[in-house]
């Protein structure tokens, strides 16, 4: 039998024409939200409502970390990866060669050739979750972590390392705050597939008169699916599940159906 990830009352699941990602257009044309588009003749709109601010030298500082005295950096994103980089380079610091990098999936592993020469380094990757990146250190326990991220995180990496007796070191290297949406004029979509719980803050924080009505909300991950629940929205679609690993696959699970495709 297999999972069904639609969490729609019957009289909600009703024909998708419009699709709004909450995150930036892909720069990939083989992005499986193009494909949707296509062939379910989607109307399909992309917009970050989160930005990403860097955290200035000055008041990185403050902080009083050394990050020369970490043999290995756990990378949970891009953006993290940026800004440690950036962050040693405003210090005027080499990070050293024999510097292990624990990523949390392969995209964010491909990424880090942006800075360094991948196959000289001593380079961890998980698949996609930060459980798996957790299987990874128990066999590096010995290792003096740096966790560059933003003010806003998930708890289950720290408190994973915490609870375990491993020497982990937080560096906050970047903020995460709302998006300036004045150039919507209004959230009027079928569906709205958010991937984070800022980007149910930001909704808010731009249309604090936001009514759901017969708006289908999607959520990835198991915290912004309870940001959804907590801001008193209905939660219609939920990823990832085994039969929906990612985002664009539970939606297309949902628009079968609700368009008579299946």
């Amino acid at each position: 039998m297999s999972v069904v990830n639609v969490r729609s009352q019957p009289e909600r699941i009703t024909h998708v024409f419009s699709l709004l990602v909450t995150q930036p257009k892909p720069t990939d044309d083989k992005s499986p939200y193009f494909e949707l588009a296509r062939k379910y003749n989607l109307k399909v709109d992309f917009r970050s409502f989160i930005d990403i601010e860097p955290v200035p030298l000055k008041e990185f500082r403050k902080q009083k970390i050394n990050l020369l005295e970490h043999s290995a950096v756990i990378f949970t994103s891009r953006n993290a990866v940026d800004n440690f980089f950036r962050i040693c380079t405003e210090s005027k610091i080499e990070v050293p060669a024999e510097m292990k990098y624990f990523c949390i999936s392969d995209q964010t592993s491909h990424y880090l050739q942006k800075y360094i020469t991948v196959r000289k380094r001593k380079i961890f990757t998980g698949v996609k979750t930060a459980a798996e990146m957790m299987d990874i250190l128990k066999k590096h326990k010995n290792e003096r972590f740096l966790f560059p991220c933003s003010d806003l995180r998930k708890n289950d990496i720290p408190e994973f390392m915490d609870g375990n007796g491993y020497h982990l070191t937080e560096a906050i290297l970047y903020r995460t705050v709302a998006s300036d949406l004045s150039d919507l004029s209004e959230v009027n979509y079928d569906i709205i597939a958010f991937f984070s719980p800022s980007g149910i803050t930001s909704l808010y924080a731009n249309f604090p008169d936001f009514q759901q009505n017969k708006t289908r909300l999607a959520a990835f991950g198991p915290t912004t699916a309870q940001a959804v629940t907590d801001a008193g929205l209905i939660l219609d679609i939920e990823a990832p599940l085994p039969n929906a690993p990612s985002m664009a696959g539970a939606l297309e699970l949902y628009i079968k159906k609700a368009n008579q495709l299946m």
